[in-house]
């Protein structure tokens, strides 16, 4: 390898590595932290790096992307000295990767046909580009198109590294080596992608999936006779309340004696005439949309719907194309929420809310005591049990 395209390709690996490093900064604040603020890198609704790292394809295999991009370009600093690397006595063994060029054009060349199915699920199915990830899409491709050798074509780099590696497993010590590090890789991913510990997105869906073992009744979650009843209000275009949602599901699911009753407070000034101003455009029609679909009997669903889906809506009909999906009677659906019975039922819960001197969301009150904002699981859960909610066996 000549000096120049070492200096080059470590250049990419470097840049690729501090990408990589940086998207996970933004997916642990993303989904470990509901008190960070948007990340440099989260410009609108489309162009929304928080917003894709939320989503249940920024991993694979329960590990995240920005993981295995660490990963990736380790190995590409790796292969871009692994010559040099081979030389030290007690690493000879390396000399087995007799052609490093190749290895790094393959493993570019691979990234770069994944990268791009994961563009196509950027752009066509969460409508969220992470402008981060599309740098790394490219550093790929140049990581591939740098380290190619001048005298062979894609077809046959990716033909030299499948021999190579053949050829090295006919080697006893590299066979073992190699089948001791597969069961090691295998048990770790296993390991993450059942507990989702690096995953929390993952697990908030699969849980909100498998939600159909929970007592629910209109606006009512958990048992409807529980001692302890915690009033929650929220607003569709709060990103705070999505994760308030998400949690007393999880709560409700683990938690007996416990009933959680949804309000509706939409910091909207189309319907809350408490508001001194626009806020949340569209969350009153999206409030009254909810309290219609609780007339079908599914509430609950489109509730989770509506936050999992609300930097999407913009119109009336985004509103009707969730609703769809949840195979509700959309001509009932739309009578009913512009109804006076359905207007009067938001209203009431807005007034209520400002007569507890609740002006912000999500709030939550508890045994009379009211708390706005977002709390920890952990920190809500504990405060729950303190209330009177017991630990389901």
């Amino acid at each position: 390898m000549t000096n120049t395209k070492r200096i080059i390709l470590t250049i990419l690996a470097i840049i690729g590595f501090a990408l990589s490093i940086e998207l996970c900064v933004v997916y642990i604040n993303a989904n470990f932290n509901p008190y960070a603020l948007s990340s440099f890198c989260s410009v609108n609704e489309l162009i929304d790096c928080d917003g894709a790292a939320k989503t249940v394809h920024s991993q694979c295999f329960g590990i995240p992307l920005c993981f295995w991009g660490i990963f990736l370009y380790f190995l590409f600093l790796f292969f871009t000295y692994v010559d040099k690397i081979s030389n030290i006595k007690f690493l000879g063994f390396l000399k087995v990767f007799k052609h490093p060029e190749s290895y790094l054009t393959a493993l570019g060349l691979i990234a770069f046909l994944l990268s791009m199915v994961l563009a196509g699920i950027s752009l066509f199915e969460i409508n969220k580009i992470c402008v981060l990830c599309f740098c790394t899409y490219f550093i790929n491709l140049f990581v591939a198109l740098a380290a190619k050798p001048d005298d062979e074509s894609f077809v046959d780099v990716i033909k030299t590294s499948f021999i190579d590696f053949i050829d090295a497993l006919k080697v006893k010590r590299y066979a073992v080596s190699f089948f001791i590090l597969l069961l090691a890789a295998v048990g770790f991913l296993t390991y993450a992608s059942v507990t989702n510990v690096f995953t929390p997105q993952v697990k908030q869906y699969k849980q909100l999936k498998s939600g159909d073992f929970l007592n629910v009744t209109g606006n009512v979650l958990g048992d409807p006779d529980a001692g302890l009843v915690v009033d929650v209000y929220t607003d569709y275009h709060c990103q705070f309340c999505f994760v308030m949602n998400t949690m007393l599901y999880r709560a409700a699911a683990e938690l007996d004696n416990l009933k959680i009753v949804h309000h509706h407070l939409p910091l909207d000034n189309t319907c809350n005439k408490n508001m001194p101003g626009q806020m949340h455009e569209g969350s009153c029609l999206m409030a009254k949309y909810a309290i219609a679909a609780g007339k079908q009997g599914k509430f609950w669903d489109i509730n989770t719907a509506l936050f999992d889906k609300e930097s999407e809506i913009k119109t009336e009909a985004d509103i009707l194309a969730v609703a769809k999906k949840l195979n509700l009677d959309l001509n009932k659906l739309q009578n009913d929420a512009y109804s006076k019975e359905v207007e009067q039922e938001l209203l009431k819960d807005i007034n209520e809310a400002n007569e507890l001197g609740i002006n912000g969301t999500p709030a939550m009150r508890i045994n009379m005591e009211t708390k706005i904002g977002i709390v920890n699981y952990e920190d809500l859960k504990e405060k729950l049990i303190k209330a009177g909610a017991k630990e389901r066996k």
